[in-house]
């Protein structure tokens, strides 16, 4: 007897309710899924004798107690529990009553019920809707600092907020001037009170329209910095980042030069260095932390937007005498090449192009493109300035080096600012899953000009090593990228240490590295599913080429040491295959000579040899005691005998293992046998790499898939044919 097909839309699940005793009360049955949720609970009710169901709602036990709605009951399985609790609005109104009226232990308790539920959508809609958000503000605004109510009437706020339903903008400046005097309070104060406030504070600025002024004038970063230093909780640091962030981004261009000023002061720079930044180095920084340090580094760097963008204005006299100064440090000093160069002033064109700029009449036109535009010249002259003494002995060197040899420091320096703004994507919104930040950008007063001035004598070292000319500029830039992105992947903690890690990854390495990563690709796209395919079907015509291969050696001959008797110790064997294939030619011969095959006096059947041997099984070789290497090299062919006890063999021991490997090879390939020797394995797999390689020369930057595409359907018809008019 078949058993009665099963409703669908009919689940099997448990519900518990709880008596004022706090005694469960079972309920096991079915709910239809289309049946409304108002008349499940009203059955409920019904079943357990309760009055008021309007008073009551389902509310799911995993993962999170929230209720269940007509939006969510998707979630209702097989084996679900529900429990049977009050309702939303009846919950919000018993909360309401308490903290209006309660006495300080209700207040408590209603908050810390009111903590668990705020994160239920349903629940925020009817607290907020009964104005439960004003009743809050009231009730933070009459707790001293040290309240032990304050910590969850801010959580609780905190979480309400969160769902979007009361927007940022309608909270009074009195609101946010009193969380702030928690951020800048005196003393000792609950963690938790002060890392809700910060959050507090950094939602108000990210997704208010107008409440960034009112939080800016109550907030001072150095007294945000110094809760980084006072409190060693990663959660309030990480509020503090936050915070900045949001600050930072939400600015005009003066305040985010001040703040990015403040920040990279050595102060505050230690203060995130010695109480954040510190954990970096063992890996402990959680994904949270590293996001706001990856979002505060980005900001910070994107400071350089500006002058990234901006182009050389030709009545910018300040600028005009920074390309001055560039020509006086490298050549108004002591040395053979600013001696020379003195006895021509003012002309300075041979200068200028002594100094690698592309346009040596008027320098000035060399920054006009952006990216970089004036931060290159930055760059430049701060390198000149800091680090007077690298700067002249790299453009001296260059002036003893053939033109085509020197290194253009000019050219170089604006393609090197141009490659570090794109390396470091300065100018970039940061991303909402960015973690990657470098520690050495917080090590530094200028850590990007620092770091320019680093990679600007790298990538003259690295010249160097390549032996380039100027032809070779782009080559010598895609290894500086290079190295400078490998070293920042291990994240050095200080320039220093930057410095140290990029001057060992010489050229020669990153050569060395590159064709490491091209073979283990070629390693990896041949273990794509469709070149396999193109593998098996390509071998049968590899294999067929290597046996013609072998096949023509033995055509050729070769010439094998007699192997029988004391006395034959200095004669000599040579054998050829006929052209046809179908015999061996052999006979004795002299050392030199190379014996023609009608010269040749013994000959082999082909279809006379019955299989070949090698090593220790050939007749010439089992009772004789010979150097290990000959027993490797020997093989005979076995040749068909009609004597039962009489064994034919023609014996070889081969000069060495090329000749060896030819002659088994093709010997077997004649017996319509498998070519067995490691050469043949080393030859087909080279010559399918290089064929495979070949054909897929017009696919080359075309990812390999690794499933064959989806054949699509044949049209309605085939009618393609086109009346012409």
């Amino acid at each position: 007897m078949m058993a009665p097909i099963r409703d669908a839309n009919v689940v099997k699940l448990a519900v518990e309710m709880r008596t004022s005793e706090n005694k469960p009360i079972p309920y096991l049955g079915e709910f239809s899924l289309q049946q409304p949720l108002a008349a499940f609970v009203v059955e409920l009710c019904t079943h357990w004798k309760v009055e008021n169901p309007e008073y009551y709602a389902l509310q799911y036990t995993e993962p999170t107690c929230h209720y269940v709605t007509e939006k969510n009951r998707g979630r209702i399985k097989d084996g679900t529990v529900l429990h049977m609790v009050y309702s939303a609005s009846r919950t919000a109104d018993d909360i309401l009553q308490k903290l209006k009226k309660g006495q300080q232990d209700d207040k408590r308790d209603a908050l810390e019920s009111l903590v668990k539920r705020s994160s239920d959508s349903s629940f925020a809609h009817e607290f907020i809707s009964k104005q439960g958000i004003s009743l809050l503000i009231s009730c933070m605004e009459m707790q001293k600092n040290d309240s032990i109510l304050l910590p969850n009437i801010l959580i609780s706020f905190l979480e309400l907020m969160d769902h979007g339903i009361m927007p940022w903008d309608d909270l009074q400046p009195t609101f946010i001037e009193k969380v702030a005097s928690y951020i800048n309070v005196q003393g000792t104060l609950d963690p938790r009170t002060l890392s809700t406030s910060l959050a507090i504070l950094e939602n108000i600025v990210t997704n208010s329209q107008n409440k960034y002024a009112t939080v800016e004038k109550q907030i001072t970063m150095p007294k945000l910095l110094q809760h980084i230093s006072n409190n060693k909780k990663v959660e309030i640091q990480q509020s503090v980042l936050a915070l900045i962030n949001s600050l930072i981004q939400k600015s005009d261009a003066q305040k985010r030069r001040y703040y990015s000023t403040t920040l990279f002061s050595r102060q505050y720079r230690t203060i995130l260095t010695n109480n954040v930044l510190i954990h970096a180095e063992g890996g402990n920084v959680g994904a949270d932390m590293a996001h706001q340090l990856y979002v505060l580094q980005q900001l910070l760097l994107n400071q350089y937007e500006e002058r990234m963008s901006t182009s050389m204005d030709a009545s910018d006299q300040d600028a005009t005498d920074k390309i001055k100064e560039l020509r006086r440090i490298a050549f108004e000093t002591d040395g053979e090449c600013s001696k020379d160069v003195t006895t021509r002033r003012p002309e300075y064109k041979k200068e200028y192009k002594k100094l690698g700029f592309r346009n040596d009449i008027n320098p000035a036109q060399d920054f006009m493109d952006t990216p970089p535009g004036m931060l290159a010249l930055d760059n430049m002259v701060f390198f000149a300035r800091n680090h007077s003494d690298q700067y002249a002995k790299l453009v001296l060197e260059n002036c003893y080096r053939a033109d085509s040899h020197e290194c253009p420091f000019g050219r170089a320096s604006i393609e090197l600012t141009k490659l570090l703004c794109e390396i470091l994507q300065i100018g970039d919104t940061p991303t909402d899953q960015g973690q990657t930040f470098h520690p050495m950008f917080f090590s530094h007063d200028h850590s990007f000009e620092e770091l320019f001035s680093i990679c600007v004598v790298l990538l003259n070292k690295t010249w160097k090593e390549m032996k380039a000319t100027t032809e070779d500029f782009s080559k010598v830039l895609s290894v500086v990228k290079d190295q400078i992105w490998r070293t920042m992947i291990v994240q050095p903690s200080t320039l220093e240490n930057f410095r140290s890690k990029i001057n060992t990854l010489t050229y020669a390495e990153i050569a060395e590295i590159w064709q490491q990563e091209r073979i283990n690709n070629e390693e990896q796209e041949m273990q794509a599913p469709p070149i396999k395919e193109l593998r098996t079907q390509l071998e049968p015509e590899i294999l067929e080429l290597i046996q013609q291969h072998r096949l023509r050696f033995l055509v050729e001959g070769t010439r094998f040491k007699s192997v029988r008797g004391a006395r034959t110790k200095d004669k000599f064997r040579y054998c050829r295959l006929s052209p046809n294939h179908k015999f061996f030619h052999y006979d004795e011969c002299d050392e030199k000579s190379e014996p023609t095959i009608d010269e040749l006096g013994k000959k082999i059947s082909i279809v006379d040899i019955k299989s070949i041997v090698t090593g220790k099984e050939c007749p010439h070789m089992k009772d004789k005691a010979g150097k290990k290497n000959a027993y490797n090299l020997a093989f005979s062919l076995i040749l068909e005998s009609n004597n039962v006890n009489e064994t034919n063999s023609v014996d070889f021991v081969a000069p060495d293992d090329s000749v060896f490997s030819y002659w088994v090879d093709g010997v077997n390939a004649l017996l319509r046998q498998r070519m067995p020797s490691a050469a043949t394995s080393r030859d087909l797999e080279m010559l399918l790499n290089m064929e495979i390689k070949l054909r897929l020369l017009d696919a080359e930057g075309v990812t390999i898939p690794q499933q064959q595409p989806v054949v699509p359907p044949p049209p309605p018809n085939y009618n393609f044919c086109y009346q012409l008019p």
